[in-house]
């Protein structure tokens, strides 16, 4: 080689050598992706405000474990360090900084203390480090207890380099820096996929599946249940298993809680048993930790729905012909252009519930000064150890774009209180109450609502608007949550404390039918939803939105999908062509499956078999004849109601002794007629009741024993068989002016033999 293409060489070797040595080297490090969390919680609840998951060190007021990983480094040398981070309480000003934590590399602690800037998510510059192994340990060391909160970690040997705070490069950015794949990972074809694993979206996978339709369940937390989970422990309310299809519910049954309390136990809402009933389906594939966040669209119909495991960061594509928005609000469907409304006024807010115990020891609570200044007269005492759902906020505030704001004034409203009690007013009587939970996730009530082709409205229901397509008995009244005046003064501007105002009209026993149409969007073609997203105004949601109902809209959804995939139609074309073939669906015990669209039905040896449904309301106008309930008699001396003895007539009964009872009756044409009289059984009632029927030939009294249950069911004494004239008045009289306990008057039913 010449001397002069030696050096050309040993140049652009140098140049070379320089360039590698000068290219910036950066480790990005998602805190959801640590190896081990420790202490440290997983939060997704506001991924669409702050675009990811965060890691949240919810000790009430003591340390949490730490959250470590290992991080494996290009090259070892000096590195720049940042945190994305806040001070979660600099936004309304308050003073002191309770979610303070380090950053540990190899055991030692940075200078830097985090959560200690910035009233909104940003990177906190950490100054630079020395790394000295290609294998490098990092810990989340929380120093309070009180909800420190870590995104991301960024290293960097580039000491003049930023990361970007804008949301859309943010993502961009983060994409490029873990290095993940440009093409997502595909899941399905599927049937169904149901996106949200509350109650709505257990019912609605559930269904599908056991009518013979594959289905992906994407839930984006680690266990399934929504508010009715332990993470979150709202009891499930709603009755079901009732109304003109009586199986409607049976699936719920199957996974619902049985809880005693609200909030309940850890152990009471079986977080595991949910999740074995779902898997249990050969039909469903389970993702949990999967947050859906992206919609693509073959026009105006959703083509796939993008989702990435919030642990790992994969982004998977999810495809099918129909959809479920299970979401609670709505997310599915404002991705994908639905019609939705929100209500502009006071909303229903979010609650963060909490429990506490006494010790056998003295328990210490620290100072809060960051906390709401909360005296024991600001907020209601927590009876039974337990603060239930009215420690709710967020009325005024935007329930999606404020929905981190709303949970963090809870938390400060809870540790004020706990404060007031510890360390204030109450702290003479509460040396050894310990502060047991407090839930982190959210319960919201109100927020997106996908319109339909139906808008439920309070006016239909208290009216009783009848709907060929009415289904989901709806039994809750329309509840409606305000802030409560009394705890007002302190926070006008922001109560916590709210008190719910019961509107009457909701048959509470049978329940309203809502109809079908409420389900799917109206100009989204393949998209259904259930839950409280559903189409029905903000008074209406009032009824609809407890969880076994909304368990229940999932049923009728799942089993309207399986008929869509039969079919090869839309949603809404079940209700234009096959609405009868759904009502055949929705009438099949819960067990009941098939192993596709076109199979056999057929009940599994294991599945779950369900007592007979139990009589508890007896509506008038389903007995064949003349009925006069209780509320009809003429009384004389002192009678008191009741609807505890089930099952009754209509609403409830009448009970008492001392005077009279006398119902009235006509019967529409000459004949013979069997008179029966409703009543329930029990100790404190007579043994003796005399009771005289009035007939065509006379009077004749029978007496009976309402210590024992009547024979002919499900709650009737056969007075005995009478002749009657017609557009004439008859009477039962019953007489408790001289008996051996309480008389039970509930109706009577006067039938053609």
């Amino acid at each position: 080689m010449s001397t002069r293409l030696l050096f050309t060489a040993l140049a652009l070797a140098t140049s070379l050598l320089l360039s590698a040595t000068s290219r910036a080297e950066s480790v990005l490090v998602e805190a959801e992706s640590f190896d081990q969390h420790g202490g440290w919680k997983l939060d997704t609840q506001f991924i669409e405000i702050m675009g990811s998951p965060y890691l949240l060190a919810h000790g009430l007021g003591n340390s949490v474990e730490d959250a470590t990983t290992t991080v494996k480094f290009p090259e070892t040398g000096t590195y720049r360090v940042f945190v994305r981070t806040k001070d979660w309480v600099a936004r309304w000003d308050a003073p002191g900084q309770p979610g303070k934590f380090q950053l540990k590399v190899n055991g030692q602690p940075l200078k830097e203390t985090f959560g200690t800037k910035g009233a909104q998510w940003s990177w906190h510059d950490g100054g630079t480090v020395e790394i000295t192994k290609p294998e490098t340990t990092i810990a989340l060391h929380d120093l309070t207890g009180f909800d420190g909160r870590c995104d991301a970690i960024w290293f960097t040997n580039d000491t003049n380099a930023k990361p970007p705070e804008d949301s859309k490069a943010l993502a961009s950015w983060r994409k490029q820096e873990l290095g993940l794949p440009e093409e997502p990972t595909d899941k399905g074809p599927y049937d169904l996929v149901v996106v949200g694993g509350g109650y709505a979206g257990m019912g609605s996978a559930i269904a599908a599946a056991r009518m013979g339709i594959r289905v992906a369940l994407i839930q984006n937390r680690p266990v399934l249940g929504g508010n009715g989970s332990s993470e979150v422990r709202v009891w499930a309310m709603g009755h079901i298993r009732r109304g003109e299809y009586p199986h409607i519910g049976e699936i719920v049954a199957e996974f619902a809680d049985s809880a005693t309390k609200s909030p309940g136990t850890y152990e009471e809402f079986e977080d595991a048993k949910k999740e074995r009933i779902v898997r249990d389906e050969p039909n469903i594939d389970l993702f949990l930790n999967t947050h859906a966040y992206k919609v693509e669209k073959d026009g105006d119909e959703i083509e796939a729905v993008f989702a990435f495991d919030t642990r790992t960061s994969e982004v998977m594509r999810f495809t099918a012909p129909l959809f479920v928005d299970c979401t609670g609000h709505g997310t599915i469907g404002m991705l994908a252009d639905a019609d939705y409304d929100i209500h502009d006024g006071v909303r229903m807010g979010m609650s963060n519930m909490w429990a506490w115990e006494e010790t056998d020891s003295t328990q210490s609570f620290p100072e809060v000064p960051w906390a709401l200044d909360l005296t024991m007269a600001d907020f209601p005492y927590p009876r039974d150890h337990h603060g239930q759902w009215f420690w709710e906020s967020g009325f005024h505030k935007d329930p999606i774009k404020d929905l981190e704001a709303i949970r963090d004034w809870n938390l400060r409203a809870v540790f004020g209180a706990w404060n007031a009690i510890k360390n204030k007013g109450g702290a003479d009587d509460h040396k050894t109450a310990r502060l047991t939970w407090l839930a982190y996730i959210g319960g919201p009530r109100e927020s997106r609502r996908l319109l339909g082709d139906v808008i439920l409205t309070q006016e239909d229901i208290v009216s009783k608007k009848q709907f060929p397509d009415g289904m989901v008995p709806s039994t809750w009244s329309i509840d409606l949550h305000y802030p409560k005046r009394q705890y007002m003064r302190k926070y006008p501007d922001n109560p916590f404390i709210s008190v719910a105002e019961h509107g009457a009209g909701v048959d509470r026993r049978y329940g309203y039918p809502v109809p079908y149409r409420c389900f799917y969007s109206r100009n989204v073609p393949n998209l259904f939803m259930a839950g409280r997203d559903i189409s029905v105004t903000h008074e209406a949601l009032g009824t609809t939105r407890v969880m076994k109902t909304c368990g229940m809209m999932g049923e009728v959804v799942g089993k309207a999908a399986s008929l869509c995939i039969k079919f090869g139609c839309t949603p809404r074309e079940i209700y234009q062509s096959y609405l009868e073939q759904l009502k055949e669906l929705v009438r099949l015990e819960g067990n009941v499956r098939r192993d596709d669209v076109d199979g056999e039905f057929y009940v599994r040896d294991d599945a779950v078999k369900l007592p007979p449904i139990k009589v508890e309301f007896i509506p008038a106008d389903k007995l064949d004849g003349v009925v006069v309930d209780n509320d009809a008699a003429e009384f004389t001396g002192s009678w008191n109601t009741g609807s505890g003895l089930k099952p009754v007539v209509e609403s409830g009964y009448s009970y008492g002794r001392g005077g009279t009872a006398t119902l009235t009756f006509q019967v529409p044409e000459d004949g013979e007629y069997q008179v029966l009289y409703a009543s329930g059984a029990h100790e404190n009632r007579t043994s003796a009741l005399p009771v005289t029927v009035k007939h065509a030939d006379g009077e004749e009294t029978v007496s009976l024993n309402q210590k024992k249950k009547p024979k002919v069911e499900p709650c009737f004494f056969n007075l005995g068989l009478y002749s009657f004239k017609a557009n004439t008045n008859y009477t039962v009289t019953v007489d408790a002016r001289n008996v051996d306990g309480n008389a039970h008057v509930d109706a009577i039913w006067v039938k053609k033999p």
